[in-house]
């Protein structure tokens, strides 16, 4: 059962959506918040050697000057972050969360985010990092190594937030996504949603059974969903029934070896987070 929530909060645009996004959780989950901000040093310090260009005096007086400089930008660095959690934490009290935490840590985000991961706890972050932008190859790969390193479920927010009304589950039978599915039902977080049940692959009885039966699960938790057989490939099916039917959220599974998850850590991520332009619940 979740009942923690932490945000990974930076300075780029997304940020806005990450605490809209995270604010909606916490509410619907009744659990407190954290919010993160992580210093990655090599975004603030430059390091330069003029070794070959200079007399012994000069280059001390330069490397005197340059530790110097890169003193201020960590401490400007340090400030620039506790603004950012300042203003998220406005944010998200405005937005009814009564129980806000703000953290502020050094290093490679995920490093950070393994040594304070809880298995009670759902992870939010932005697909797209501060120093990425949407037209950059490297759209995704943050989101990648976080779904790699981490066992908690976790909620990818998308530049613009919009409340979710309906949610889609993708879903292949596996025991990781029984579990999954187990998860859910006993979590308020989708409650009162329209959810849609799809499992991509070969209509036949054996996936029927296998979509009945999760839906059952559902049913007898009290959550209603509409379950759907459908073929093709899941990078091709789910984006296009996501965009023709409204779908606010997404929610799949980083576990087993199926063709949801190979394309889910794939180097198809990239695309996949382009194309459904919606928050991705994954589920580990």
């Amino acid at each position: 059962m979740i009942t923690q929530l932490m945000a990974c909060i930076d300075g780029s645009r997304q940020a806005g959506a990450v605490c809209d996004l995270a604010g909606w959780a916490s509410l619907r989950l009744s659990a407190p918040l954290t919010l993160l901000h992580v210093l990655d040093q090599s975004q603030y310090i430059h390091e330069a050697d003029f070794s070959g260009y200079l007399g012994l005096e000069g280059r001390r007086e330069l490397l005197q000057e340059l530790s110097r400089l890169d003193e201020r930008r960590s401490r400007l660095a340090v400030e620039q972050g506790k603004l950012i959690l300042a203003a998220a934490r406005e944010r998200v009290l405005a937005a009814g969360v009564t129980r806000v935490e703000c953290l502020q840590r050094h290093g490679a985000l995920v490093d950070n985010l393994a040594e304070l991961e809880q298995d009670e706890r759902l992870l939010v972050l932005g697909a797209y990092g501060e120093q990425s932008s949407e037209s950059l190859a490297r759209l995704g790969s943050q989101v990648e190594q976080v779904v790699r390193a981490l066992h908690q479920p976790m909620l990818v927010a998308q530049p613009e937030f919009r409340t979710p009304q309906k949610a889609m589950l993708a879903y292949d039978g596996s025991a990781g996504s029984r579990r999954g599915l187990a998860l859910l039902a006993q979590s308020p977080l989708l409650q009162g949603l329209e959810l849609h049940l799809l499992l991509v692959g070969k209509i036949d009885g054996e996936h029927r059974a296998l979509l009945e039966e999760a839906q059952a699960l559902l049913t007898q938790a009290g959550v209603e969903a509409f379950a759907l057989v459908l073929p093709g490939e899941p990078e091709l099916v789910l984006p296009r029934y996501q965009q023709d039917n409204g779908i606010d959220l997404m929610v799949m599974g980083a576990y087993g070896h199926s063709r949801l998850r190979r394309w889910l850590l794939g180097s198809t991520t990239t695309a996949m987070l382009r194309t459904i332009r919606v928050p991705l619940l994954v589920l580990r």
